[in-house]
């Protein structure tokens, strides 16, 4: 199945029912008590939520001797432990979902046929592997400072909620290749970001060690990034190319 999409009976869009439109812009002025455009009650209702939440957790106490002695060395020091720590759960979680991702993905592109992107298995489960390679890293640079790679921290609990919409993409029966690669391509991209913040965050805890792997997976995803660019470039400029010719196009333009 080539990537495509088709034109059916969407019936989303106010000129679907242009008689209803009307009636439906009436109404909807006639329940607004303020004018047209101001949310001043759902300002001050999210305040006051706000002003009276808990966080969304916390970095837990470390429970090893180990661990107790590395962040009170790191406390007296004058680091932050606990933020170095919680952006290594941040990544942790997310490179747990992309390799999950890339597993999915794997599957879609095995069950689909699409010629129109040169995407291959082998360069799927090879990015999947750098994914869960990278997993393991941040792993053991968790345990090296005393941590628990196995508890949630609140940059990991956010990266988890973030990451749900992307898996449910790939995941979804109906998605096609391209589909599924625009969400991968919104992972990639905030996992360099990411990477990239934690070597600057290695670098100031004095981990150099810690800033020389990273650097490392740094590149492995600048690497991802860029298939993931070229196979969605391949996969919307193709379908173009083909509709303008009526046919297969050997030349592609460019984004670049």
């Amino acid at each position: 199945m080539k990537e495509q999409t088709p034109i059916g009976m969407n019936r989303t869009g106010l000129q679907m029912s242009p008689f209803d439109a009307k009636d439906m812009a009436t109404g909807i002025n006639s329940m607004m008590p303020n004018a047209p455009g101001d949310a001043s009650a759902l300002t001050a209702m999210r305040s006051e939520y706000i002003a009276q939440s808990d966080p969304v957790g916390s970095v837990p106490v470390p429970g090893t001797m180990k661990g107790m002695v590395t962040t009170g060395i790191a406390a007296l020091a004058g680091d932050k432990p606990s933020v170095f720590l919680d952006k290594l759960g941040e990544r942790l979680a997310f490179e747990r979902t992309g390799t999950r991702l890339y597993d999915a993905l794997i599957d879609k592109c095995g069950s689909i046929d699409d010629d129109s992107i040169s995407i291959r298995l082998e360069d799927l489960q090879k990015i999947r592997n750098e994914e869960l390679q990278h997993f393991v890293i941040i792993a053991n640079a968790i345990e090296a400072l005393g941590g628990d790679p196995t508890s949630q921290t609140p940059c990991a609990d956010l990266a988890g909620v973030e990451s749900m919409g992307l898996m449910q993409v790939v995941t979804d029966p109906r998605t096609t290749i391209a589909q599924s690669l625009h969400a991968i391509l919104i992972g990639e991209l905030a996992d360099n970001s990411g990477w990239e913040m934690l070597i600057s965050l290695a670098d100031a805890n004095g981990q150099d060690t810690m800033v020389a792997d990273f650097t490392m997976a740094l590149h492995e995803e600048r690497e991802h990034l860029q298939k993931v660019q070229g196979w969605l470039e391949e996969a919307t400029m193709g379908t173009l190319a083909k509709r303008a010719t009526g046919g297969d196009s050997d030349t592609l333009p460019s984004l670049h």
